[in-house]
């Protein structure tokens, strides 16, 4: 899956499990930082070989090795740390399964395997052949979806996503979307009160 969806889907589990801001960020990164093993696609990009991103995207952070490493070093940074250290795990193996579901290439034999015990070792492979391609519909939908709910709960949080980045424009964010909510709400009322006196 995206990295965007792999972001919004583990801040709503932050949001929704976490009481504070600062245990909310770091279990909303540990959705993401996953992908971090992907950077060697800009070395390639730029070096004009396709080495990097091939050998160790979904071995170097995609298995125990870096989720047990991750929730360790989230929980020391934490509030709440055995609760951020078992979201981190929880966050983590998401994004592994999100993965082993719908990240193949654009060929049904391109799947993206799992190295559980990567980067130590390459076994044992975790693999689906049915992994649907990473730009196919059931990504787009949940995609759609986790977006549709990450706009919706900040109008009753009070924070939103982009406070794990920055908090000055996390509260702007936040007013903007609960204007949004409050002018969806009035033409709501509006069309059901137009509906209800065309039926009497």
């Amino acid at each position: 899956m995206s990295p965007e969806t792999h972001l919004l889907t583990s801040w709503i589990i932050g949001a929704k499990t976490t009481s504070n801001l600062r245990d909310c960020r770091l279990v909303t990164l540990a959705g993401i930082v996953p992908d971090v093993d992907g950077l060697g696609l800009i070395v390639d990009l730029v070096t004009g070989r396709t080495m990097y991103y091939h050998q160790f995207h979904h071995l170097l952070l995609h298995g125990a090795f870096g989720a047990i490493l991750l929730a360790t070093l989230f929980a020391l940074l934490a509030r709440d740390r055995w609760k951020v250290f078992l979201l981190v795990l929880a966050v983590y193996h998401l994004h592994l399964l999100c993965d082993l579901a719908g990240s193949r290439g654009p060929a049904p034999e391109d799947l993206w395997p799992i190295h559980y015990f990567g980067p130590f070792s390459r076994e044992p492979v975790w693999l689906w052949r049915g992994q649907w391609p990473l730009d196919a519909w059931p990504n787009r939908l949940i995609g759609v979806l986790v977006l549709v709910v990450a706009l919706w709960m900040p109008v009753r949080l009070g924070h939103s996503v982009v406070g794990v980045f920055n908090r000055k424009a996390d509260a702007a964010f936040v007013a903007i979307l609960r204007r949004w909510h409050g002018l969806i709400r009035q033409r709501v009322r509006s069309f059901l009160c137009t509906q209800s006196r065309g039926e009497n």
